[in-house]
């Protein structure tokens, strides 16, 4: 499992940090685990997929 933290799935997405956070709260994309920080971590096969279907579904 390769992670990412959340600025990175930002920078992927190409959203703001707050957005990333948002969907992780409205479980949109489920992060895997913390860092020490307590921020969440994806998995990235994870944000690829929702990267996917967001794009299929008409934008992030």
């Amino acid at each position: 499992m390769n992670l990412m933290t959340a600025e990175q799935v930002a920078e992927y997405l190409g959203v703001k940090i707050e957005r990333v956070k948002r969907l992780a709260r409205e479980h949109l994309l489920i992060a895997k685990s913390q860092d020490d920080n307590g921020d969440p971590m994806f998995d990235k096969s994870d944000v690829e997929r929702y990267k996917e279907l967001a794009q299929r579904l008409g934008g992030i």
